[in-house]
């Protein structure tokens, strides 16, 4: 055994080594940025441009743009972060971070090139978001002119998380060529070549997507819990992991199939999809692919997803659902209440119990700043992936342009306000009605009414001004409507500006 003596020699001699590694990593601690911060980024105009990330705790960081210095100390676990006066759109730019450790030691620098400052925006949800250019109907035409260095691009890798991160996965920024749009979110491409056509700046958009996700994922788990109602979710899911074991097994077996008929050159058998339940409970996409991006400072938010949330254990609480979502992602931002652009689902027959989720995105409109693009009339009803996803951009973009930027332009189609019984037949007054009323391809269809049973029965539809008669001879009093309250709807009610009606019921 060792003496006293020679265990405590051994002790300071530990200590003492350890001390001098300390001073050694200290001092060559190089400083970090996360990786939403990059060159060719666009930095958002008219906001503080905040610049953050980690350095060895105590280091003096200082960071340089725009001929203006701003400079701090990182914490004893080693944050920093810098706020820098706001500007107008413009660049390129450079900026410089520097490092000088406290403990001494060479000072270290990282430049970022070709920031560019204008708008960011953010584009989230589920595949028809993700739906990648290269797919889209108007590929062939448009992304060989995909081109434009005003256009940056930022694709999020998928990421689920237990817990909020500090960063993201990603390959980084790049400016819009046909060879980093191809496999871009199609609609936010769209929406992005809009904008920098219409506004004339410089547009980042961040592609953070997952297809098949539900919104819970997205959400923050403490801003669902603060809602008992969307306690469902936390049970549905708890439904879900129940299975995932013989699920795993089901995939398994799958594959076997498949490597057994490709061995004997048959074809291979086709499957249904599975969902990665484990990577969607609520809050662990919002943890892994949206919490790291909340120092940057945006404009706004565009969002397409729904379709895994319209089955009747979710879809009666969509609203409050997206309500959670868009006041927390607005909290945890700390930028303002953004304009968060969103799609309503389109027509796919299979989708019985879509019409439910119509309606619960419809009322979502009742939260400030927020706008629904309706596509009622693009989908596909063999394809829950439409591939018109030029339009879709283009109407998120009409709502952008007139919500956020104050352009003069019709920003949707009619959007029900209310319904007054008259008689025998039902009037029905709308919002945005530019240019009136319009029925395509002749008379309106999709219309039906109910009386105080509230069963609904088919009905004739005449426009009458700026509203709609609606009757049927088998109700005498009508007292509800709906138009356009199927999975797959003949929907032709326009406004003179050619953006077709939502469906909705005044039930």
């Amino acid at each position: 055994m060792k003496s006293g003596v020679e265990f405590m020699m051994g002790r300071k001699s530990s200590v003492a080594i350890f001390f001098v590694l300390a001073l050694i990593t200290a001092a060559s601690a190089q400083v970090k940025l996360p990786k939403v911060l990059a060159s060719h980024m666009v930095v958002q105009r008219d906001l503080p441009v905040h610049v953050w990330g980690m350095a060895s705790a105590g280091e003096l960081v200082s960071v340089s743009f725009r001929g203006e210095t701003g400079s701090t100390t990182a914490s004893q676990l080693g944050r920093w972060s810098v706020y820098l006066k706001p500007g107008a759109a413009g660049g390129p730019f450079t900026m410089t971070v520097q490092g000088t450790p406290a403990a001494g030691g060479a000072e270290e620098a990282l430049t970022l090139e070709d920031v560019l400052v204008g708008d960011v925006w953010v584009a989230s949800g589920q595949s028809n978001m993700e739906f990648p250019l290269k797919r889209a109907s108007t590929a062939a035409t448009d992304l060989p002119n995909a081109g434009n260095s005003q256009i940056r691009l930022l694709m999020v890798d998928k990421k689920p998380a237990d817990y909020a991160q500090d960063d993201i996965s990603t390959s980084g920024w790049t400016a819009s060529t046909p060879e980093t749009a191809k496999e871009f979110s199609a609609v936010a491409w769209f929406f992005a070549r809009e904008i920098e056509e219409k506004e004339h700046v410089p547009v980042g958009v961040i592609d953070s997507t997952w297809g098949g996700t539900p919104a819970e994922a997205w959400t923050r788990v403490a801003a669902l819990g603060e809602d008992a109602s969307l306690s469902s979710l936390f049970s549905e899911w708890g439904k879900r992991t129940d299975i995932e074991a013989d699920s795993a097994l089901a995939i398994k077996d799958e594959q076997r199939q498949k490597d057994e008929a490709r061995a004997a050159g048959k074809p291979e058998p086709q499957f249904g999809w599975h969902p990665d339940v484990l990577s969607w409970g609520p809050g662990l996409l919002w943890n892994g692919m949206i919490a790291p991006l909340t120092p940057m400072a945006i404009r706004g938010v565009i969002w397409y997803q729904g379709e895994s949330n319209a089955g009747p254990e979710r879809n009666t609480i969509y609203d409050k659902t997206m309500r959670a979502l868009i006041e927390d992602w607005r909290k945890q931002w700390g930028v303002g209440a953004f304009p968060f652009l969103y799609t309503q689902i389109a027509n796919w027959q299979p989708g019985g119990s879509w019409p439910v989720l119509r309606e619960q995105q419809l009322k979502t409109l009742g939260l400030v700043n927020t706008g629904m693009a309706v596509t009622i009339d693009i989908g596909n009803p063999d394809d829950i992936h439409p591939t018109n996803k030029a339009e879709v951009g283009r109407r998120l973009a009409l709502w952008a342009r007139a919500l956020t930027y104050g352009e003069a332009v019709e920003d949707s189609g009619p959007l029900f306000r209310q319904a007054t019984p008259e008689g025998k037949s039902i009037r029905v007054w709308f919002e945005h009605h530019a240019k009136g009323l319009v029925a395509k391809g002749g008379e309106l269809t999709a219309w039906e009414v109910a009386g105080a049973d509230g069963k609904f029965v088919s009905a004739t539809a005449k426009i009458d001004g700026n509203t709609v008669v609606v009757t049927s001879d088998a109700v005498a009093e009508p007292r509800f409507v709906r138009y356009g309250w199927a999975a797959n709807p003949e929907c032709n009610l326009f406004n003179g500006e050619g953006l077709p009606a939502s469906p909705f019921t005044s039930e």
